[in-house]
């Protein structure tokens, strides 16, 4: 078994994007087929444990300093580096290495591993705190709400799981905001979620799209965050410097410790009208997930209006299958209705959206099967 195993490991350590889900996706059937009642209440009963002291450890800085030392750090060490109580930390650092968060090279003394050093980055602790202090408390309440609510469909900002995990009657955009720190990890997380695998730019044909138009600006980032998709776009495609803009609320644009080179930062509301006309793409990346359809159609009007002869509207989110869904995106789809009143989309309820908004579909281009993220190329009808 164990020679089998191992053969198993390193053929998966060898795949391919696509492999490599594959294999995940099998070890994940395989592991519910294998449980027994008793390890499933477990798996259970550990899933918010994990987070939450996934948690402890950003507070305490424990990925950072077992990311940044060559060597092994002992207890001791790490109680000196974080300030912690021996004991306690202990305790947080053998839980942590029970679940692979960081490895343990011998009795009290640990190193990092690939998930140490992810947890280290801005990104993904952002996404820690994120998914932790916003979502947890969504999560909690959601089913006393569904329970009020007499299990009747959320499609009203104001009326969803969020208001009443926060104690607020205004809808989660017009509160974050006012939450400095939560909604600075929002920003964190937005620049790597799909970080991974291929670009869209590399699926859509993008440069072919753009070789012939001579005007300027060639993309607006609507509702952009912090920028990396432009920077993204920069990078590969320089040729694009001083041809990109990136729009956001002003107070999203506050937290950029820097402005990214070459590329136009402009505050802007996306459920204003549109101040830059004729660009060649207008786009929205996981922006129209946020809004139930009223909203969007606003959003996508405003930026119809601003249109030249050659400017579509290119919309990077989710598209659905009618069955078969992927567990990533029914955990994002449950969120955004738990959150924002709002939902993940399949084929037909895009088309049905964009033709409300005066737009057909063109093309759809999957670049990550996994989650059905996906270039949606909308032109006018």
């Amino acid at each position: 078994m164990d020679a089998i195993l191992e053969q198993l490991r390193a053929l998966a350590l060898q795949a391919d994007d696509a492999g490599r889900h594959k294999v995940l996706d099998f070890m994940r059937d395989l592991r519910l087929q294998l449980e027994t009642p008793h390890d499933t209440l477990s798996r259970f009963s550990g899933m918010h444990l994990e987070i939450t002291v996934a948690r402890m450890g950003e507070d305490l800085d424990i990925f950072k300093h077992l990311a940044e030392s060559e060597q092994p750090l002992n207890i001791e060490a790490l109680a000196t580096k974080t300030g912690a109580a021996h004991s306690l930390l202990g305790h947080i650092l053998r839980y942590l290495a029970s679940v692979g968060m960081i490895h343990e090279t011998g009795p009290g003394t640990f190193t990092a591993n690939g998930v140490t050093r992810t947890l280290a980055q801005p990104g993904y602790r952002g996404g820690i705190y994120h998914f932790f202090d916003n979502i947890g408390p969504i999560f909690q309440a959601f089913p006393a709400f569904l329970a009020e609510t007499k299990y009747q469909d959320i499609n009203d900002p104001t009326k969803t799981p969020f208001q009443k995990a926060f104690a607020t009657d205004r809808p989660a955009f017009q509160w974050l905001p006012s939450q400095p720190e939560r909604f600075a990890h929002i920003q964190q997380v937005m620049t790597v979620q799909g970080a991974h695998g291929a670009p869209w730019f590399s699926i859509f044909p993008f440069e072919k799209e753009i070789d012939s138009f001579s005007g300027s600006p060639v993309l607006v980032d609507v509702g952009g965050g912090f920028g990396h998709q432009c920077t993204a776009l920069l990078t590969a495609l320089p040729q694009l410097r001083d041809k990109l803009i990136l729009q956001d609320l002003p107070q999203t644009l506050e937290l950029l410790q820097s402005h990214p080179d070459g590329i136009e930062v402009t505050p802007h509301n996306f459920f204003e009208p549109q101040p830059v006309k004729d660009a060649r793409f207008y786009y929205l990346r996981t922006v129209l997930h946020d809004y139930p359809d009223d909203k969007c159609i606003a959003i996508l009007k405003h930026l119809v209006d601003a249109f030249g002869p050659d400017s579509h509207i290119l919309i990077d989110e989710m598209v659905l299958p009618t069955a078969g869904v992927p567990w990533e995106a029914t955990t994002i789809d449950l969120t955004m209705m738990a959150c924002l009143g709002a939902r993940e989309r399949t084929v037909a309820e895009w088309h049905t959206l964009l033709d409300a908004a005066g737009l057909r579909v063109e093309r759809i281009d999957t670049y990550s099967p996994r989650r059905r993220d996906s270039i949606i190329q909308a032109v006018p009808k």
